[in-house]
């Protein structure tokens, strides 16, 4: 059976992306539009079933878990997997309340979301209607949700590396080449452009090149909006 999920986002670009990556495992499929505030997501979810939101906290209308607040005192059974670079755990300990199932930090790669998205698949499968026949099985389900496998990166790529570049990135609002973003991060400028290429392939950040006076132009890589 098909698990339907609503992409709740308001970068258009994360969005989009975000819509991709969920198309791409087998067994999800999302709205054919993602919603980009808390307003448009309602409608949504009024007009149509959704089985999962995957839900950004820094909405433009409101923050992501009054969202999720107000589904919960509607009846709305609808699962919340969280998506934000907030990393502030008293804002985790409230989702947990709300019924947000994981949390995905952003940046992250296809492969993190792939496996999230799976192991809430598995976890749905193992918690279907029925009784459990005890402890063990009430704990196996709970396992399969709660205990995701480490994030994997591309082969070569670190997460503390990418996260250096992230911060590195981050703290440079009008962007910076390849070489400047080494010379920050103490990394070797093939190393950093790796990275910062991986960044624009997940969408987290935007590249364009920069005309000097003199040669060919530099690509200067910006990181895309992400609310904190």
């Amino acid at each position: 059976m098909t698990i339907r999920v609503l992409v709740v986002e308001d970068d258009p670009v994360a969005a989009d992306a975000h819509v991709l990556y969920v198309n791409r495992v087998p067994g999800f499929e999302s709205t054919e539009k993602p919603a980009h505030s808390a307003a448009e997501a309602r409608r949504v979810l009024d007009r149509a079933p959704i089985d999962l939101i995957l839900l950004d906290l820094h909405l433009p209308d409101g923050h992501g878990l009054q969202l999720a607040r107000s589904l919960r005192a509607a009846g709305h059974p609808t699962d919340v997997i969280a998506v934000t670079s907030a990393r502030d755990l008293a804002v985790v300990r409230e989702g947990v309340s709300l019924g947000v199932v994981q949390y995905v930090l952003k940046p992250f790669t296809f492969a993190t979301l792939r496996d999230r998205l799976t192991r809430y698949a598995e976890f749905r499968t193992a918690a279907a209607d029925g009784e459990a026949t005890g402890q063990d099985e009430v704990d196996r389900a709970l396992a399969t949700l709660r205990a995701p496998g480490p994030a994997a990166l591309p082969k070569g790529l670190s997460g503390p590396t990418l996260e250096r570049v992230v911060r590195t990135l981050r703290a440079a609002p009008d962007g910076l080449t390849a070489a400047a973003a080494a010379r920050s991060a103490g990394l070797s400028r093939i190393t950093a452009r790796r990275y910062l290429e991986h960044l624009v392939e997940t969408g987290h950040a935007a590249r364009s090149p920069q005309y000097g006076q003199v040669g060919r132009p530099e690509l200067v890589y910006r990181r895309l909006p992400a609310p904190e």
